[in-house]
């Protein structure tokens, strides 16, 4: 099922023994932390709603659109607008991705609102001004907004609202609110303060005090030109509404002034005056796609994911891995532990580095093997129980579609294309791949009595960010995650009109057909890694929604990141400082690097749906500003 929207338009066992006797012999004398359930923030236990977010005015806002009668996916709509307004990490011109179960159809549905490459953006466009990779900032990494199509389309197939109500909230912070110190204090990064200066509208928003200074925290942030379009819509639908159309027709409307009438206009004038090539055309043939998701079944559970435009099949190609060990009795974060979850992590990322990207575009993903049972088991003889493998690589799903891999040549090849390379100054991997975990995207959770659930992990544009003219509005910088070789990912070369991979990936889960548990973090690569870890915690090692948000988790980067220069650090490793030094020092004879971290499990937020009493368990991460209400 694919609905494809410009606006309406539809087309809609174990693992083997010797293997398990290697980790047994290996890591006999590697003890596990002692798990403690005592937690820093409280779990939200409700009964009619649970409206979670990155920020806790955006939370409000949804309390309050819960409270006027909304359903979950009006109250996420109002969620959304607000956390794009406060520059929660992102901005109204990035995307949006969500999964949402319709309790009506007993169904998940796919979100797909990812902008795309505008006409002109080529690999050879960019090889010719020296990239390796389209620029990680500035106006040709922009690719088309999604998140304001992406709103309304959800608003439209699955709310009850109005896009006025919905807004509201947004609109009065866009008026002016009392700003946070986390988003200031990225305004004061010299690298951040000298883009912004680069950029004029940038400039007048982000920089308005005398000597071009951030708002401090606790002033009164407006943001009129912002405003202004966000009345325009509502503008719209009203007219439209007043001349007796339907509903529908008056979202359509607000959804046309935004890609086809006068702020599109204004957005392409502001893009291509810095340079961008954002045009009209681009605007009004991108759509917005309601789209089957993935699905595999881990242990009785459903577990969807957005399919490969995306990196959500990453954590459905590690649980069908993994579902062959007993992960229970290793212990949790015990050395075998991480070792394996290390492991399986190495090969699924392998895979999305090489074969995930567009499916709209060809060649087609190989999805079916990739998410092959099978091809699970043979990808696990590649494992070495006692050593981390440096070099695991992609492996070869076709055989598991029964196909044959039109790429074989290119996989053999694959190794060699692990560079750092790219325009700007030199720089090792291990610091250009660090990640703040507060930042990169951020997630809402919302879920209603009536049955609705919604996941979603919006992101792009976030600062620094191109404002384009006097929309207010804040251009997406994820033309960076596509490649301008083949050899490198013959699925996600840039081209005209296709969609970058990217790493934003919203989870739902179902058991015996019903919501059991909906998630979703911050944190680009870390994204799915983080959700894996999450999602064990509470299946195999019984923790609550809340302890299994602040439960310390791993981070790798072995993977090819995603963002800038796309390095690869193998056998890097991020380990909680409550893991024990002997533990540590098991890995470290592996041969991982290892860094100690206070804080690695977040900022994940989640909601557990208990059958047996009829309520939400609603979790939300103990570091950054993640917030939840519930009633």
């Amino acid at each position: 099922m694919t609905r494809r929207y410009g606006f309406g338009q539809r087309s809609v066992p174990r693992a083997g023994g010797a293997l398990l006797l290697g980790f047994a012999l290996f890591f006999s004398i590697a003890t596990a932390p002692v798990l403690t359930a005592r937690t820093e923030k409280p779990v939200l236990h409700g009964r009619s709603w649970v409206a979670i977010t990155g920020k806790p005015l955006a939370a409000t806002a949804g309390a309050r659109i819960f409270l006027q009668g909304g359903n979950a996916v009006d109250a996420s709509c109002a969620m959304l607008a607000a956390v794009c307004t406060m520059y929660d990490v992102l901005s109204w011109g990035g995307e949006t991705q969500a999964l949402i179960y319709n309790p009506r159809t007993g169904k998940v549905v796919g979100v797909n609102a990812l902008g795309v490459a505008p006409a002109g953006a080529t690999p050879a466009f960019y090889k010719s001004r020296g990239y390796a990779y389209p620029p990680s900032t500035g106006p040709l990494s922009a690719v088309t907004p999604g998140t304001p199509g992406g709103l309304i389309v959800m608003l439209a197939e699955f709310g009850t609202m109005s896009l006025e109500q919905v807004l509201a909230p947004a609109m009065e912070m866009a008026g002016g609110y009392p700003v946070e110190k986390e988003f200031t204090d990225r305004l004061k990064v010299k690298r951040n303060r000298d883009l912004i200066l680069s950029w004029p509208d940038s400039k007048k928003v982000f920089l308005p005090r005398e000597g071009d200074l951030p708002p401090e925290p606790g002033e009164v942030f407006s943001q009129p030109d912002l405003l202004d379009t966000l009345r325009k819509l509502v503008e719209a639908e009203r007219s439209a509404l007043a001349a007796g159309r339907s509903r529908g027709e008056a979202l359509q409307a607000a959804y046309d002034r935004f890609y086809r009438g006068d702020i599109a206009r204004e957005l392409v004038r502001g893009t291509k005056e810095l340079g961008g090539l954002i045009g009209l055309e681009d605007l009004d043939a991108w759509r917005v796609r309601l789209e089957e998701p993935v699905v595999t079944n881990y242990r009785g559970i459903d577990v969807y994911k957005l399919t490969s435009w995306v990196q959500g099949p990453v954590m459905l190609q590690a649980l069908n891995m993994l579902e062959n060990f007993d992960l229970k009795s290793m212990g949790h974060n015990s050395a075998a532990y991480i070792h394996t979850i290390y492991q399986v992590m190495n090969l699924a990322f392998a895979d999305r580095d090489f074969y995930y990207g567009d499916p709209y575009f060809p060649p087609e993903e190989p999805l079916r093997g990739l998410l092959s049972k099978d091809y699970a088991r043979e990808r696990l003889k590649r494992i070495d129980p006692g050593r981390n493998d440096p070099d695991a690589g992609p492996g070869d799903p076709y055989p598991f579609q029964g196909e044959k891999n039109p790429f074989r040549g290119l996989l053999e090849g694959w190794q060699q294309t692990r560079r750092l390379a790219g325009k700007g100054p030199s720089v090792t991997a291990s610091d250009a791949i660090e990640p703040s975990l507060p930042s990169g995207t951020t997630s809402i959770q919302a879920a209603d009595k009536e049955g609705w659930v919604v996941s979603v992990t919006p992101s792009g544009a976030w600062v620094p960010c191109v404002i384009a003219g006097r929309t207010g509005v804040g251009l997406s910088q994820r033309a960076q995650s596509f490649v301008l070789d083949a050899a490198e990912n013959p699925f996600n070369v840039i081209a005209p009109g296709k969609r970058p991979r990217a790493t934003l990936t919203p989870g739902l889960a179902l058991k015996d057909g019903l919501p059991y548990l909906s998630f979703a973090v911050q944190g680009g690569d870390t994204q799915d890694q983080n959700l894996l870890q999450f999602f064990l915690n509470m299946v195999e090692f019984g923790m609550n929604v809340q302890e299994a948000c602040e439960a310390p988790n791993i981070t790798s980067y072995q993977m090819r990141d995603s963002f800038d220069l796309h390095e690869i650090a193998p056998g890097k490793l991020d380990l909680n400082e409550s893991v024990p030094p002997e533990v540590r020092k098991a890995l470290e004879v592996l041969g991982y690097k290892i860094s100690v971290k206070k804080r690695t499990s977040g900022p994940i937020n989640a909601v557990f749906f208990d059958r047996k009493h009829g309520t939400f368990w609603g979790g939300s991460s103990n570091y950054g500003e993640d917030y939840g209400l519930a009633w």
